[in-house]
Parts: C-alpha cells; sequence; structure tokens
C-alpha cells in the first residue's frame, strides 16, 4: 500500500462503519454537538450575514427539500448546508476541536441534516452520520498538520469539506468506491482563508464546507467519477496545501475503537476558543482575589504561538474584531463585562476607556511549550504583588457539568423555554425525524 493511499482508504472505512459498532460516549458528544449547533444557529439566524445568505438562496429558488434557520423558506440541500453552516458559524460561539484545528458542527451537521431531509432519514442516522464526518475531518485535519493552519487555511473549511462529504455521502447510501470518488472531489473544492477571520467571510467558510460536501456526494451517487486520490496524490490536496510531510500517525487506533471527536471543546464564552483559556485563567484570579482594573498594571499572557494570528488583533474596529482580540478581551474580563454573551461583542466595546486602560497593558507571548488548549496569565498588580494563574481547555468536564454549561448557554442566548424544547428535542433524538430536526431550525 502506498503512503498516498492511505488517508483515502481510512476516511473511506470510517464512513462505513456500522452503526451498531460506534460507542455510547462518541455518540453522546455528537449529540450535545447537535444541541450546540441548533442553539448557535438558532441564535445567529438575526445576524446580518444570515439575511443575507438567505436572500441569496432565496433567489436562486429550487426544489423545497431542506429547511434554512431563521425562516419557513426551504430549498435544495447543498443551499440548505450553505446558509446552515454560514448562520450557525455566525457568532462564533460553536464548538472547536483542537487536533482538527477548527470547527466540526458547523461544517459537518448543515450537510448531514440537508441530506438527511432528502432522503427522510431518521434523526439518529444524522447524528451517526454527522460524527463519522466529524471524525474523519478530525483525522485528515491531523494529517494536514500545524503547517496547513499556519500557511493560512481555516481548516473548519477544509479538512471540514471532507467530513461534511462523509456525512453526505453515508446519508445518500454510498457505496465504498462512490465514497472515494465524493472524497477525491471534494479535494478540488475544499478551502477557505483565515484572512477572513473577523469578517462575515469566516462563517461563510464553515458554509461553503458544508455545501461542498453535499455536492460532491450528489455527484458520486450519480456516477461522477474523479481521480483516484484527490488528497494525498502528487498535485492532490496535501502536496499543494501543505509544505509539511502528511502526519500518518493520525489514522493510529481508529474508531470504533477510539474517537478522536470525544476531544470536542464547546464554547462558553461569544469568542475565538483559542482565547477561552486566558478567560478561564483571569476569572479564576479573580475569584481568589479580588483585582481592580485600576490596581492592575501588566497582564502577561503565555500562549501557543499559532493563536498570535488568529487572536492577537491589537486594536480591533468591530464586535467581530473584538472576539479575537487577547486584549480586549482581558479588558473585559477584569471590568466584568460578559464574554458569554453575544450582545457585549460591539464597536463601543472596542473604544470603552476602561476596557482599554487594561487592553494597553496586555503582552502575548508565545511558546512552543505550551499547548494549543492552555494560557499562562501574570497579572502584576501596581502595589508589586504579581498573581499568576492558568488554565487548560483540555482539562474535560464530566457529562452533567457539561450539560449544565451548555443548557446555561443556550439559555442566555434563546430564553430558558426555547432552551428547554431544544434540549428535550434532542434528548429524545431517536424517537425524531430528520424534518423533525429541520422544524428546530425555525420554530
Amino acid at each position: 500500500m502506498q503512503t498516498d493511499t492511505v488517508s483515502m482508504r481510512h476516511a473511506v472505512a470510517i464512513a462505513a462503519i456500522p452503526a451498531g459498532d460506534i460507542p455510547e460516549t462518541a455518540r453522546q458528544m455528537a449529540r450535545f454537538s447537535l444541541f450546540d449547533w441548533l442553539v448557535c444557529g438558532r441564535a445567529g439566524a438575526s445576524e446580518p450575514v444570515a439575511g443575507i445568505v438567505r436572500d441569496m438562496i432565496e433567489e436562486e429558488g429550487g426544489k423545497p427539500v431542506a429547511g434554512v434557520f431563521g425562516t419557513a423558506l426551504r430549498v435544495p440541500p447543498r443551499a440548505a448546508a450553505l446558509a446552515n453552516g454560514t448562520i450557525s458559524h455566525a457568532l462564533d460561539y460553536d464548538d472547536t476541536h483542537f487536533a482538527h484545528v477548527g470547527h466540526l458542527s458547523v461544517g459537518v451537521y448543515p450537510a448531514a441534516l440537508a441530506v438527511g431531509e432528502a432522503v427522510g432519514a431518521p434523526a439518529s442516522d444524522i447524528v451517526d452520520a454527522f460524527l463519522l464526518g466529524a471524525e474523519a475531518a478530525c483525522r485528515l485535519g491531523m494529517v494536514l498538520g500545524r503547517g496547513h493552519y499556519l500557511k493560512g487555511f481555516h481548516q473548519t473549511a477544509t479538512a471540514g469539506a471532507f467530513g461534511a462529504t462523509v456525512a453526505a455521502g453515508r446519508l445518500y447510501g454510498l457505496t465504498d468506491e462512490e465514497m472515494r470518488n465524493a472524497l477525491s472531489l471534494v479535494a478540488t473544492r475544499a478551502s477557505g482563508l483565515k484572512s477572513q477571520f473577523g469578517t462575515m467571510g469566516k462563517p461563510f467558510n464553515a458554509g461553503i464546507a458544508a455545501s461542498n460536501g453535499v455536492e460532491a456526494a450528489a455527484l458520486a451517487r450519480r456516477g461522477f467519477v474523479s481521480a483516484d486520490d484527490g488528497f494525498a496524490a502528487p498535485q492532490g490536496f496535501h502536496p499543494t496545501h501543505s509544505d509539511d510531510a502528511p502526519v500518518l500517525s493520525a489514522w493510529d487506533h481508529m474508531p470504533p475503537a477510539r474517537f478522536v471527536f470525544e476531544e470536542i471543546q464547546y464554547k462558553l464564552h461569544a469568542c475565538c476558543h483559542g482565547t477561552h483559556a486566558m478567560i478561564e485563567a483571569l476569572l479564576a484570579a479573580k475569584r481568589t482575589r479580588r483585582i481592580s482594573p485600576n490596581a492592575v498594571e501588566e497582564i502577561d499572557l503565555t500562549v501557543n504561538p499559532r493563536w498570535l494570528r488568529v487572536c492577537d488583533i491589537k486594536k480591533p474596529r468591530t464586535g467581530l474584531e473584538a472576539k479575537f482580540s487577547y486584549a480586549v478581551l482581558a479588558g473585559m474580563v477584569m471590568n466584568d463585562i460578559a464574554t458569554g454573551a453575544d450582545d457585549s461583542y460591539t464597536e463601543a466595546v472596542c473604544v470603552d476607556p476602561a476596557v482599554n486602560a487594561i487592553a494597553r497593558r496586555v503582552v502575548v507571548e508565545g511558546d512552543e511549550a505550551i499547548s494549543d488548549t492552555d494560557t499562562i496569565a501574570r497579572i502584576r498588580l501596581a502595589d508589586g504583588e504579581t498573581v499568576e494563574t492558568r488554565h487548560d481547555l483540555s482539562d474535560r468536564l464530566e457529562p452533567e457539568a457539561l450539560e449544565r454549561g451548555l443548557r446555561a448557554k443556550a439559555t442566555t442566548l434563546l430564553g430558558e423555554e426555547t432552551a428547554d424544547r431544544l434540549w428535550q428535542a434532542v434528548a429524545s433524538v431517536g424517537d425524531r425525524s430528520a424534518h423533525d430536526l429541520g422544524a428546530l431550525l425555525r420554530s
């Protein structure tokens, strides 16, 4: 077996894992992601980018098959995937996987649900298709490695497109050969740049991942033939999108024995996930010692260097950019401005004198020895004392604590009644259909 066929072969194998072999622990996390995705999509449905993308797909029209967040409109699966991926990532409040280096639910669930509605699948099949698609996206993201991300590619859209293809293809019932064609074909479609961060282009990256996956699977289903290996063969996706050798250890300990997806992290703050460890560290310091913002002389942060290109905007101008600014977010935390409420992120917070008094004192340094999920903060006070604090997001919450956090987040965004209704719907997903899930996008 040549190395340039390994990734394609394993991705196809993940897509074909029998439902009976999927462990309940992995399914539980997939259900958490479904709930969180629905919450983020419902909450983002009134954002300007949501209206723009809905207007476009409504104007184009087509067969009324699948639902869209925030409207009674029904559109073709590919259009629904584009809209729902974009809308659900509009607030940048959705889950993150640090090994994959991207957001999984917003790129994969829209493809799974759109195709699930098209074929009349049970809701439980949507969850399984998402889980396997997300796992494939994680593993392929790991194969692409750090070099791909640091080069400027947004893996939510790149590796995510392959995951969306697995999810869509499984629900379409593709054969192994058709799945290989679909995955090879989406390699020529997968795209997404980090230069879009802080703009409407970032959530659009999630939408195109989902849409590309539906398109590739739908074409392969009709007999479309692609290259033998569009991912790793010469001039394929990996050789053209990364300067590093493929990380083939990503395929060690394959599912169903181990699901890398289970390491998924959920946002409890409405900003870039790379800043969450800092926020938790500063909050922990404030819980153990009352710190007046006026007493702060300097805040020194140590993070993994990859975040310096993502969430270290020194002087953000908009609410979106504030979500990618260690400095402004530190100022918000120290001034007790809620980071979990999306309406905290405005142009006004970027110029708030109290926030900026702290922001000007924030120094961020990168250290390769620290993990992606970890942050060390040293708060130097006017009296000469230094308060050191640290938080690592990889310290996983127990399911009960995670449920509490996600439901509290949903209540903040949508109100208690809607949050409870969505939770109950996901908890009873085994008794529901794809159409039932589609109805939750708008009511």
